[in-house]
């Protein structure tokens, strides 16, 4: 399996789902769309925890984010897919963090908790050895179907793990969000564009092209000293 591994793009029937009685239509849909969506087969073929492993194989295909001996910091890491990209792409390190338990992931330290917790930056750097060098966040709320809220619910979030990552980044390091579009994440944008060298925002062809989501890729970490 080549590293950017990605699904088939070949034809295949379509699976219908009956709403049964105690399945709302929301949830038939929902479970409609995983039955036929590619990448969710491709990750069980291939041996990842989600399909959202396969976001950040391209965005790291796009920007290089991973690299040798890189420390890896993983928020939100549950189910883990994430952090096993970040371990077959060859990180030095990788430490994953989300309030949910997780099976364990050979190459990994995983760490149940909240990452907002007053000792949570000085846990996650004994752990990692020191400054990491890449944050990730795929983080999400859950949604509420109301478009203006869950927009405020996934931003609340990435700001959090911006604020968190301007903590536990060594200088040059890098930091990977989720977002929702909506016009309040680019207060956020030109508040990481005042610590970053580069910031930039992408939606891998693995997000679903109904969903507003979009990721901010920001690289080159000031180390707290933006230029005046």
């Amino acid at each position: 399996m080549s590293k950017g591994a990605v699904p088939p793009s070949g034809r295949k029937l379509t699976t219908n789902v009956r709403t049964a009685k105690k399945r709302s239509p929301a949830s038939a849909e929902w479970l409609r769309r995983q039955l036929n969506d590619p990448y969710v087969t491709a990750a069980k073929q291939q041996g990842w925890r989600s399909r959202a492993a396969f976001k950040l194989l391209e965005l790291d295909d796009r920007f290089h984010l991973i690299h040798p001996d890189a420390r890896v910091l993983d928020l939100g890491a549950a189910p883990g897919g994430w952090t096993q990209v970040a371990i077959r792409r060859g990180a030095g390190l990788v430490v994953g963090i989300d309030l949910l338990p997780m099976d364990p992931i050979a190459g990994s330290t995983l760490i149940q908790g909240d990452f907002n917790d007053s000792d949570m930056p000085e846990r996650l750097g004994a752990a990692l050895g020191g400054k990491a060098d890449l944050v990730l966040s795929d983080m999400a709320p859950n949604t509420t179907g109301h478009a203006a809220t869950d927009h405020i619910r996934i931003m609340a979030l990435a700001e959090l793990a911006a604020i968190f990552a301007r903590e536990v980044l060594a200088p040059e390091g890098a930091f990977v969000a989720k977002v929702f579009q909506g016009g309040s994440e680019r207060a956020m944008l030109a508040a990481l564009k005042r610590e970053f060298a580069s910031v930039r925002h992408a939606k891998p062809p693995a997000s679903r092209k109904e969903s507003s989501e979009l990721y901010v890729v920001a690289t080159g970490f000031r180390g707290g000293s933006a230029p005046s």
